[in-house]
């Protein structure tokens, strides 16, 4: 939060390689400037943290905590080793255990709390809300009978991998036009 701070003011930038923040325009700083300059940092730095005492650091320990891998591979196992949101095999993108109601609003370590999210997903959700995504792969399974979308002919079927399948359009609107479908 600092860095992109202090990157907006036009203060610091950020080396991609070493991924270390950079003080913007401080060759012109003498050695002895440049030791003011740390010294500075690291009172008010230690001033911040003198002040908030421990509350600095307890959105970690809210966070914190562990959970079996029989626990884990329980969660796993109900999933299929699919993400409960995108569906991606555990085969293909590393899947985690999910707080459905976050830890830090109360949700506890639960069977019933819990789902299988892959990295990215579990990502884009973070502790901000308590979706439940179990369900949503059960939405997956809703075809309906003779629905040329739901059920393409087998000969229509272009490409497919275990997420999706690409078909040919029965009514085309342009040549070679394609649809998709998430089995």
């Amino acid at each position: 939060m600092v860095g992109r701070v202090l990157r907006n003011r036009g203060i610091v930038e950020r080396d991609q390689s070493t991924k270390e923040y950079i003080l913007i325009d401080f060759d012109w700083l003498d050695t002895t400037q440049i030791e003011d300059l740390v010294g500075r940092c690291k009172s008010r730095l230690q001033s911040y943290i003198d002040s908030r005492g421990d509350r600095i650091y307890q959105h970690r320990r809210q966070s914190s905590g562990y959970i079996s891998g029989t626990l884990r591979y329980e969660i796993l196992k109900r999933a299929k080793f699919r993400c409960e949101l995108c569906g991606i095999s555990a085969d293909e993108k590393a899947l985690e255990v999910d707080h459905i109601l976050p830890r830090n609003h109360g949700g506890s370590d639960d069977l019933s709390n819990l789902q299988a999210l892959c990295y990215s997903c579990n990502a884009m959700k973070r502790d901000r809300d308590d979706t439940d995504f179990r369900a949503v792969r059960a939405a997956y399974a809703l075809r309906e009978e003779g629905c040329i979308f739901c059920v393409p002919e087998a000969d229509r079927i272009v490409e497919e991998n275990e997420l999706a399948y690409v078909y040919l359009d029965g009514f085309p609107v342009t040549e070679g036009h394609r649809l998709m479908a998430f089995p």
